[in-house]
């Protein structure tokens, strides 16, 4: 059941909620598209626990109606009706409670931001390489069901057609929101192609995930850069041109360096190349900042660091395994094909269970 002070804040959204809705209607204001579409972004945030205290409120006073119904005296069929309705909505109390509380929880400032991925290969070569290829597919197949847009920001292809590394933005609504906790260490167990006695061989792909950060989340002084430029070059060591359109751009206070290769043009790679620093300096940032309480409370969910083992995909048994949660699922074929709903609200739950027993 919430407490007074949950149910009191859940009041005032609601009350806030319906001036939000009085001044979106007001002619004034829909004269200003920029005001106007800011109070209904506003609006539509808030939507979802609104609608949920409603209903909570609305099961209070069935309960409330049906007990003093039952003071009276009815007859027994009515009075049948009267009590079955009672413990009906007695019952919703308990979930509606959860999941406002789950509601009311500080929401992660960067949850709404597009992401930078960076997947790279890690133990095990040229296999490892191709795994890299694999997850890339996998999150790319993600993005677009849930209608994202994707763009590759750097890559760099290995021999057998994997990638080495390859960094690229996925840009949609919540997009961080479901993907943060995929930052980590993914081990693949299979037999590699190349592998002719059949054995097994196990292999490491390190992926990290990062809000992508706006201009005003992060002042760069350009005085703080080194920018380097060079000839891009592909699989094997062969030159894409034979023009310096390759960037590469350090960071001098912190060593952070980002390069791009991808596109013809320098000035477009760059870009590229400074989107991907601002989120590495963002991350650098928020780390500090979190420092004390990622080293008094570490979540269930893992702390996303990149050294962490977070999942493996073995593929002689068709299952994926997530070891912060204990999930097993055998489904890999569908989870590789973006198929990640199950994966991803599985942990969203489990980071949401954490941060109530933080406040509890």
């Amino acid at each position: 059941m919430l407490d007074k002070p949950q149910i009191e804040k859940l009041q005032s959204l609601e009350d806030k909620f319906y001036e939000l809705e009085a001044r979106i209607s007001d002619p004034a204001v829909m004269a200003d598209m920029g005001e106007w579409q800011k109070l209904t972004r506003a609006h539509a945030k808030m939507a979802p626990v609104v609608i949920k205290f409603r209903e909570f409120k609305k099961a209070l006073a069935s309960i409330e109606e049906a007990r003093e119904m039952l003071k009276e005296k009815l007859d027994e069929e009515f009075r049948g009706m009267v009590e079955a309705e009672f413990e009906e909505a007695k019952g919703k109390i308990p979930a509606l409670s959860e999941e406002l509380r789950i509601l009311l929880l500080p929401k992660d400032p960067n949850d709404d931001k597009n992401v930078i991925v960076e997947i790279r290969g890690g133990a095990g070569g040229d296999e490892a390489a191709l795994f890299a290829g694999d997850l890339f597919r996998m999150y790319t197949r993600y993005a677009e069901n849930q209608g994202w847009r994707t763009e590759v920001l750097d890559a760099n292809v290995s021999d057998l057609g994997g990638f080495k590394e390859v960094v690229f933005v996925i840009e949609g609504d919540g997009a961080y929101s479901k993907l943060k906790y995929e930052s980590g260490v993914h081990r693949v167990q299979r037999v590699p192609t190349t592998e002719s006695s059949g054995r097994i061989h196990t292999s490491t792909v390190t992926v990290a995930v990062l809000p992508e950060a706006e201009d005003v989340d992060v002042e760069i002084n350009p005085n703080d850069l080194r920018i380097d430029t060079y000839c891009a070059s592909g699989a094997g060591g062969q030159h894409v041109n034979k023009t310096e359109s390759a960037v590469r751009i350090t960071h001098l206070p912190t060593g952070v360096v980002v390069q791009c290769q991808d596109e013809k043009s320098q000035l477009k790679n760059r870009d590229k190349a400074m989107r991907v620093l601002r989120a590495k300096l963002l991350e650098l940032a928020q780390e500090e900042q979190h420092a004390e309480v990622a080293e008094s409370r570490k979540s269930q969910v893992g702390t996303g660091d990149r050294s962490e083992r977070i999942r493996t995909y073995n593929f002689p048994q068709g299952r994926v395994t997530d070891h912060r949660i204990g999930l097993t699922l055998h489904k890999l074929d569908f989870i590789l094909n973006g198929d990640l709903d199950e994966l991803i609200s599985s942990l969203v739950t489990a980071g949401q269970s954490e941060q109530l027993k933080q406040v509890e």
